[in-house]
């Protein structure tokens, strides 16, 4: 019956809407202590979430390596994410100062000073540029949300940056997207 009903939606109302339905259906089956696994080859789905968070609020949780949006009460978009390694992770609030489409990027002092053979400047749509196809700043110095390289996919799921919350570039596309500049953004461990 399950597949029937999103056979007849996906016929009825296209196959980005019955998506949106299944992964909705999702939600709320997570809501009520059903397990529901992603579509396959899903890179983030539809998640139950506390009540208490308002919707537009990006939430990170460090231990799981999840970033969460938070659509409507109760409701989440979940994606993987690397996070802040051991000696660089953060905890507490902020917001997103900026959005950026390819942007350039300019290594750290820390980062540098680590990886002295990384170049000075890499420009936005390099296929090297660690910041991938898109960046939200926040309003913590030298921390973005952003994409990554195709070298750097395999950290997804990792701790592994310099405190920056590190996305696949269609994830990061995919939040570009829905949010804007002053979204509020809370981190924890």
């Amino acid at each position: 019956m399950r597949s029937s009903f999103f056979r007849d939606h996906a016929l009825r109302f296209g196959a980005r809407r019955a998506r949106f339905v299944q992964n909705l259906a999702a939600g709320v089956a997570l809501a009520a202590g059903v397990t529901v696994m992603p579509a396959a080859g899903s890179a983030r789905d539809m998640v139950a979430f506390s009540p208490t968070v308002q919707p537009g609020t990006i939430v990170i949780s460090a231990s799981q390596r999840k970033l969460f949006l938070v659509v409507r009460q109760g409701v989440a978009i979940r994606y993987r994410v690397a996070v802040p390694k051991s000696g660089k992770e953060w905890s507490g609030y902020a917001s997103v100062n900026a959005k950026y489409v390819n942007p350039d990027w300019v290594p750290p002092p820390i980062v540098k000073h680590d990886h002295p053979e990384l170049p000075n400047f890499i420009k936005g749509g390099s296929p090297h540029n660690p910041m991938g196809m898109r960046a939200l700043t926040l309003d913590r110095y030298q921390v973005a949300i952003h994409g990554t390289t195709h070298k750097m996919r395999a950290s997804i799921g990792t701790a592994a940056s310099y405190g920056c919350i590190r996305m696949l570039n269609e994830d990061v596309v995919d939040l570009f997207d829905r949010v804007s500049v002053g979204t509020p953004v809370v981190m924890t461990q």
